[in-house]
Formats: C-alpha cells, sequence, structure tokens
C-alpha cells in the first residue's frame, strides 16, 4: 500500500539498474525521451519527467530542508496526488518557466503553521516563488521517507533556477501511469525498447536504465530494506 500511494498503475524509469544507489555515472534521461514514450508507447494514460534537488525552504516565519520536485503538470496524476487547497500550475506556467510552487503538508506545517500559505512566497536558495497549492497528505513512503516533504515546481523552472548546468539530460527519473484495465508489462517492454533505441544501445548490451512497475518497485525496496536490517 506504501508503493501503490507513489501513484496509480505506476510505472518507474530510473538510470542504472534497480532501485538504489546503483545508478552510479548511468546518464539522466532527456526531456524528448519521456515525449518518445508518451506518443508511442501504448496503454499510457500520462508521462512525467522528474528532476530532484535537495534545497532547504525559507519563508518569512520558518526554514524547512526538504526536496524540490521539477516536473509537469501530467506529474500530479501520475504520482497520484490530489489537492487540499490550491491547484496544479498549468501548462503555461510550465513553458513559461514561471517562479510558482506547490507545498506537501510537511512544508506547509513546518514554513506556516496554522496560516494559510496561498499567494504566499517562500524562498529556494537564490529562487522565490508563490505558493499556489497544497497536496493532501500521503504519510510514510515504503523506505520511511516523508512523502510529505516536497515542494513542486515546473521542470522548466528548476533546470534554469535550481539545478544549476546539468546540459539536455535534465530528467532523473520518468514516471509513467497505465491505463486501467491495461498490462503494465506491455508498457515497461514497449517504453524499454524505445528507450534502448534513442540511448544508443546496440544488441546484446546491457541496458544502462531500468523500467520498473509498482510490484518491481516493491520487491527492490523490500531486498533493499533487508540488506539494510
Amino acid at each position: 500500500s506504501q508503493v501503490k500511494s507513489l501513484g496509480s498503475n505506476l510505472v518507474m524509469v530510473i538510470p542504472g539498474r534497480g532501485v538504489g544507489p546503483s545508478g552510479g555515472s548511468a546518464p539522466g534521461f532527456r526531456i524528448a525521451d519521456a515525449a518518445a514514450i508518451a506518443q508511442n508507447v501504448s496503454g499510457v494514460h500520462a508521462v512525467a519527467p522528474v528532476r530532484m534537488v535537495g534545497v532547504k525552504a525559507v519563508s518569512l516565519r520558518s526554514d524547512w530542508s526538504t526536496q524540490a520536485v521539477g516536473t509537469t503538470p501530467d506529474y500530479f496524476s501520475v504520482a497520484g496526488w490530489t489537492f487540499a487547497e490550491g491547484r496544479p500550475f498549468t501548462e503555461a506556467e510550465y513553458r513559461g518557466a514561471r517562479s510558482v510552487c506547490v507545498l506537501g503538508k510537511t512544508v506547509v506545517d513546518e514554513l506556516f503553521g496554522h496560516q494559510d500559505p496561498i499567494g504566499a512566497s517562500i524562498r529556494l536558495k537564490g529562487l522565490s516563488c508563490e505558493v499556489i497549492g497544497v497536496l493532501r497528505a500521503k504519510g510514510q513512503g515504503a523506505m520511511g521517507q516523508d512523502q510529505d516533504s516536497v515542494v513542486v515546481l515546473p521542470l522548466s523552472t528548476v533546470q534554469r533556477r535550481l539545478a544549476g548546468r546539468i546540459g539536455d539530460r535534465g530528467a532523473d527519473r520518468i514516471m509513467v501511469s497505465a491505463r486501467d484495465g491495461f498490462s503494465t508489462d506491455r508498457v515497461v517492454r514497449d517504453a524499454t525498447e524505445i528507450l534502448r533505441e534513442r540511448r544508443g544501445i546496440r544488441p546484446g548490451e546491457d541496458d544502462d536504465f531500468s523500467v520498473l512497475d509498482t510490484k518491481q518497485i516493491a520487491e527492490a525496496q523490500t531486498t533493499t530494506t533487508t540488506v539494510l536490517t
């Protein structure tokens, strides 16, 4: 149930092999890779490239170390987020790299307490962004992380203002949701074929990325937890 909270019918594409630090120096993904999956893989409901950056969020009241999640408007449906108040950012705000953000409940609690954050501004490094939405709480994730300690912004804004020089491989993962009733196994297979071609991997060569559905994510995280124990 914790893994399912990541998103509905989720397929996750990550660099390297498997969940965890094994990605090493494997290259990230281009935004065009996500577009290719959306356009060419059958059974896809939505696709969202994601870039994550550790930041300190600062308000007039307090500060809090958290994760900035740069992504596209489809992320909220792919990741299974709903809104407690406010709204997601729009396609126009994404394309215009607007300084707007959506906060997880933990960030709201730490920065604003019982005050309404909608319309207020917070600072992330040198970026000041307007709070336009608040996400409903998800609670603890499968690896014990606080899923509600997030600040979600347009990926274009994160690329230009927070992530520094990242070249054209602007995403460190791609999240895909399959349509209801459609086999995620097929989505995994087709997405793998497309990415092998786009990343120039020859027949017989190993993939330098992983495409995992929720069952595989659960199995990988269970293995990681066992090793840590």
